[in-house]
């Protein structure tokens, strides 16, 4: 399949920056050594390949992937990828879920060069991930720490925004994209109040600490959130309460997302919503009197080896089951079968408490069903078969 010349001139930039082992090149080199690879890449030489050459050129400057030095001398920035400096403001990644880039949010972001300008900008800072048709209307589901830009291996014009291994979190609720007929993100609009559509819809844009603050306040939900109500006859006193962050007055949200107890309660809400607070191996739906759920929301990857903080690595399992996964007494095959050890003492009160199908009920939408890489690092690295 033919590339086009953008496309094409990238990859001749970086062939010549990679041969060379220098950053600074001549327009005159890139002729001499790369104009025939590039006309049989396009398929097309064009009436004046030259000037076309030149044209590319200009808009790889424009976009940060290079800077004129001085006349038909360049010297190209996007590489080496490690040397790209923190981000000067924190930003939005907008995800589909029917995207042809096939992105693992908690892992990566694929992005064509076009957008790498706006993608350096917040390298080594937090991006909050925008879904636009997420339930039906525009939303703000998750966030992640961008760790650094390198080229995608699977495709030399696409680039990989890789994510921090653990920062990866989703909000215990959506932010929908506009709140009482306002955008959320205030910095999508005009002087006069109206959204400026040409921004809304860059896939990486900026975003201000002001509005990042808002959409995570709202986005991260409270441990009242998870105690709907309190019978009169149960007092607060004796319900389970999570550990309470103590008020240290206004600062800057991103500083929240690094506490496990802020994030275990957003993946807690996550995981029991697709669940509906139901044990996946068991099928017990306990509520106490104060609305809380009996079922807990297990990790399938550990947290202490990197597992993120996403519902496909998270299962609803009651406490003794999930005590039970945890120590690898009881596991998953990739289908949802139920596996149990060996090493289990009372195997006949496992089998009575478990589906006698030996069958976890997991969520309808594969989009929140287990992954299987979680799954297999849990039958590994867990499980005693």
């Amino acid at each position: 399949m033919a590339r086009s010349w953008s496309e094409a001139v990238e990859a001749a930039v970086r062939r010549v920056v990679g041969r060379t082992g220098s950053l600074v090149f001549t327009r005159q080199a890139l002729i001499d050594a790369e104009l025939d690879a590039i006309v049989a890449d396009t398929g097309s030489a064009g009436a004046t390949p030259h000037q076309t050459l030149s044209r590319e050129l200009q808009q790889l400057r424009d976009v940060g992937f290079m800077e004129f030095i001085d006349a038909g001398t360049y010297r190209w920035l996007g590489a080496p990828w490690e040397s790209l400096q923190s981000g000067a403001s924190k930003g939005v990644f907008v995800i589909g879920s029917h995207s042809i880039y096939e992105d693992e949010p908690e892992r990566f972001y694929r992005f064509p060069s076009r957008w790498m300008a706006n993608a350096s900008k917040v390298v080594g800072n937090w991006i909050i991930y925008q879904e636009p048709r997420r339930a039906g209307q525009r939303g703000y589901y998750a966030v992640a720490k961008a760790e650094r830009i390198i080229p995608d291996p699977a495709d030399a014009s696409m680039y990989l925004a890789l994510i921090q291994p653990g920062s990866y979190l989703e909000f215990g609720r959506d932010v929908p994209f506009q709140l009482d007929g306002q955008a959320v993100e205030r910095g999508l609009l005009n002087p006069d109040g109206r959204l400026n559509n040409g921004r809304a819809i860059q896939s990486i844009r900026p975003i201000s600490n002001e509005d990042f603050n808002r959409i995570v306040a709202l986005g991260l939900v409270e441990e009242d959130e998870l105690l709907p109500r309190v019978d009169e006859d149960e007092p607060a006193s004796s319900l389970l309460l999570e550990e309470r962050v103590p008020w240290e007055g206004p600062v800057d949200r991103a500083t929240m997302l690094v506490n496990r107890t802020v994030r275990n309660r957003q993946f807690r809400k996550r995981v029991l919503d697709v669940y509906d607070r139901r044990c996946a191996l068991t099928g017990m739906q306990l509520i106490n009197g104060g609305g809380r759920a009996e079922a807990q929301a297990a990790h399938i990857m550990s947290v202490e080896a990197g597992g993120p903080d996403v519902v496909t690595n998270g299962i609803a399992l009651s406490g003794t089951v999930h005590w039970m996964f945890d120590r690898g007494l009881i596991s998953l095959s990739d289908e949802g079968d139920i596996l149990l050890s060996r090493k289990i003492n009372d195997i006949d009160g496992v089998q009575k408490l478990i589906y006698a199908d030996r069958k976890a009920r997991l969520p309808h939408s594969a989009a929140h069903r287990p992954q299987t890489r979680y799954l297999e690092w849990h039958r590994t690295e867990r499980f005693h078969a």
